[in-house]
C-alpha cells in the first residue's frame, strides 16, 4: 500500500504560479506511474498530468505549455509547477501513484482569483 501527501495548494492571482508536491512512503518500490488529477465543483476528477518511473510524461491538452509534472525516485516525490494559472484551473488536486492498485492523497486546494 502507499500513502500520498500533497502540499502546496493556495489562493493565486490569475497569471500566477504555484508549485504542488508529492511525498509517497509505503510500497514506493512497486510504484511505476504517478501523476496529478483536479476535481473543480460540479465536475468529474480529470487527468493534468502523469510521469512514469523511467521519466516519460503527458500532459491535458489544456495545461500544456503551462504546467510541468517532474518526479524525484530518490525522494519518492512528484511535484507540478503551474504557471500562468488562469481561474478555471480553480480545483482540488490530487496526487495519485500507480503500483498493481491506485492510491491518492487527500488532495489539495488551488484557487485562482484576483
Amino acid at each position: 500500500q502507499v500513502q500520498l501527501v500533497e502540499s502546496g495548494g493556495g489562493l493565486v492571482q490569475p497569471g500566477g504560479s504555484l508549485r504542488l508536491s508529492c511525498a509517497a512512503s509505503g510500497s514506493i518500490f512497486s510504484i511505476y506511474l504517478m501523476g496529478w488529477y483536479r476535481q473543480a465543483p460540479g465536475n468529474e476528477r480529470e487527468l493534468v498530468a502523469r510521469v512514469t518511473r523511467g521519466g516519460s510524461t503527458s500532459y491535458a491538452d489544456f495545461v500544456k505549455g503551462r504546467f510541468t509534472i517532474s518526479r524525484d525516485n530518490a525522494k519518492n516525490a512528484v511535484y507540478l509547477q503551474m504557471n500562468s494559472l488562469k481561474p478555471e484551473d480553480t480545483a482540488v488536486y490530487y496526487c495519485t501513484a500507480i503500483s498493481g492498485g491506485a492510491s491518492w492523497g487527500q488532495g489539495t486546494q488551488v484557487t485562482v482569483s484576483s
